[in-house]
Parts: structure tokens; sequence; C-alpha cells
């Protein structure tokens, strides 16, 4: 599977609509204490994120209230099967951090990463082809495969939100 770039992916006031969703105090977010927890990886630096889950089939339960709202994605994306949905929150560091690679599970599947903000965080896949993080952007990919996210160090924090489907 290729990768494919959508440019404004959701009209302007969808996307205005859930990017303020996304990035409102309303959203209870949730330290990982690591970014990656691979196989493997070793743990021992010092990079972490917030997390939203609105989504897991894996455990059969909506985590979120907010979960409703994101169904405008489904038609665009053409989602059949949705394995998991969740809100991502990388902060602002004074170097720009790339992480680890990883794979969201184990398996060829889609993946998208929607970015809410601009910044100069970026996702890599594992060709080494780095995606901007450019708000209203969907990247689609095989997020079976290794990919890595960044952090950000021109704005105060780097926002997506990361759909595993088929």
């Amino acid at each position: 599977m290729k990768y494919e770039v959508i440019d404004n992916l959701l009209e302007k006031e969808e996307f205005e609509f859930i990017k303020n969703l996304a990035m409102s105090p309303d959203i209870a977010w949730y330290w990982n204490k690591d970014i990656n927890t691979a196989p493997g990886y070793n743990n021992n630096d010092n990079t972490s994120y917030f997390v939203h889950n609105l989504f897991n089939l894996n455990l059969d339960y909506v985590y979120s209230t907010h979960y409703k709202h994101f169904n405008l994605f489904w038609k665009k994306l053409d989602i059949k099967s949705l394995i998991r949905v969740k809100l991502n929150l990388y902060m602002r560091t004074d170097k720009l951090e790339e992480h680890n690679p990883h794979v969201d599970l184990p398996f060829e599947h889609k993946g998208c990463v929607f970015s809410f903000n601009t910044c100069d965080g970026y996702t890599k896949l594992q060709d080494g082809t780095k995606i901007e993080s450019v708000a209203n952007r969907a990247l689609i990919f095989n997020a079976g495969k290794p990919h890595s996210s960044t952090s950000t160090t021109n704005v105060k924090a780097r926002f997506n939100v990361n759909f595993n489907y088929f």
C-alpha cells in the first residue's frame, strides 16, 4: 500500500468544529510515559505524550463521549471497519525529537494521521519520507509498517488524531 496525502480533507466548517473540539480544554488528556512500547524497544529516553482514546475494537469499548463527533471521517476515509481511534498531543520541545519507529498494530491495515494544527512536526514513513503536520491534512498509509512521530518546536503542542481501520 502506497501512502496518500490529502490536504483539506474536511470542509472548512467541519474542520473548525472538530479542531476546536480536539484542542479544547474539555478533552481529558492522559499521560503516556512512553511514546513507543514496541517489544524490544528501550524506553530509557525522556519522551512522553498525551492521549485521549476515543475507541478501541480490541477492548470493545467506546472510551469517550466525544467519539460520536468523529463520525464525519468515516465516509471521507472510506472506513469499512474501525479498529482504533485516538487523539495525540505531543508537547513542544526545545529540539525537534523524532521518536523511534513503531507499528500501530502488527498486521497490514490502513492508518490515518490527521493534523489539527500546522507545526514543524511530521510523520516519518519506513522509506524515510517525512509528511509535515499541516492543519486539515490526512496522511493515509499502512500503519502495520514502521513509522515515527515527532515533537514540535514552533508551537505549544502538536495535535492529531490517529485512525486504524480497514
